[in-house]
């Protein structure tokens, strides 16, 4: 890590982290800024007006497009693609990797971890609260995922998920309003 990417990190975890949300009235705004600043510098990569909320966790391996967001209490483990255009609801979980559970004869927490595998999710995406996403998962542009869903499978474009598991409830199309 460079010596640079580890003073931002830093200053995230120790400060800008635990600043007051974006929606606060009048510093709202300036909270926002804060944590831009540090997270651009750290992360793989982020694109522009990209707005992180209050005590997010994430790895420095995500990547997030222009005007995406992610929300308050989020922990996102691991590499994980961020499209452009994506709102995140609070409190959503991105797993990349899972634990080892294939052995009977050894207790679970003695197994170690599966490989990690990245997350993807495409533009255009809106990820309710409470949403988790387990690893490998693809999730297609214009997809909706509803509030509590867990994703336990690739979400093609425009599909509308819901339910644990998550299910195509329908697709979005020029109709819906």
């Amino acid at each position: 890590m460079k010596l640079k990417s580890l003073f931002f990190y830093a200053i995230y975890i120790l400060f800008a982290k635990h600043l007051p949300s974006s929606k606060v009235l009048f510093l709202g705004k300036y909270f926002k800024k804060i944590r831009y600043f540090c997270v651009r510098n750290f992360i793989a990569k982020c694109g522009k007006n990209v707005n992180v909320e209050n005590n997010a966790t994430f790895s420095r391996k995500v990547e997030i497009g222009d005007n995406s967001g992610l929300g308050q209490r989020c922990c996102i483990g691991g590499k994980c693609i961020i499209g452009t255009d994506v709102m995140m609801g609070p409190d959503c979980v991105i797993y990349s990797k899972n634990h080892n559970f294939t052995r009977t004869d050894i207790p679970m927490i003695q197994q170690g971890y599966q490989e990690s595998k990245t997350v993807i999710i495409g533009n255009d995406v809106w990820i309710g609260g409470r949403v988790s996403i387990l690893p490998g998962i693809s999730i297609g542009n214009g997809v909706i995922i509803g509030t509590g869903a867990v994703v336990t499978k690739d979400v093609p474009d425009f599909a509308i998920v819901a339910g644990v598991p998550a299910k195509i409830i329908k697709y979005r199309n020029e109709n819906d309003g």
